[in-house]
């Protein structure tokens, strides 16, 4: 687990199921009622092993769960873990700098036929990827174009 993250009895017990399911170390568990879906940050180098072959890990846990399961590879990079949870949106560039007052932003530049991807339906992947980068990175936006 990450330094000051704290996880709720309900997080362990889906961080258990996954890791018994899949094999993958979990980093991190969100679980976001309001979408019906767990996302898991797996340890560097194990979102593969996570998904499984033809993605049958997550299909197991959906069924199991009833909620839908997204996996997001961590990186101690903030470019690139932000480029992990984009997935499958293919970015041309990301700018992370740090305004006068202090706040770290970002700047996600995407392939303009993937920039529904990247936002996702009502806004729920850009809205996942600013909380994860606030949670690791304390970058206070991310802007996406």
């Amino acid at each position: 687990m990450s330094k000051g993250i704290k996880i709720t009895n309900r997080e362990l017990q889906f961080i258990s199921l996954f890791e018994s399911i899949t094999g993958a170390t979990v980093r991190d568990c969100i679980i976001d009622d309001e979408n019906n879906r767990v996302i898991y940050v797996v340890k560097e180098g194990e979102a593969g092993i996570a998904i499984g072959k033809r993605g049958k890990n997550i299909i197991l846990l959906e069924k199991m769960t009833g909620k839908k399961h997204e996996v997001i590879e961590f990186s101690d990079n903030p470019a690139a873990f932000i480029r992990n949870a984009l997935r499958p949106a293919r970015l041309r560039e990301i700018r992370i700098t740090q305004r006068t007052d202090g706040k770290k932003i970002a700047v996600v530049s995407v392939d303009p036929r993937d920039k529904g991807i990247a936002i996702g339906k009502n806004g729920k992947n850009a809205e996942r990827i600013r909380f994860l980068a606030k949670r690791y990175f304390d970058i206070s936006n991310i802007s996406i174009l």
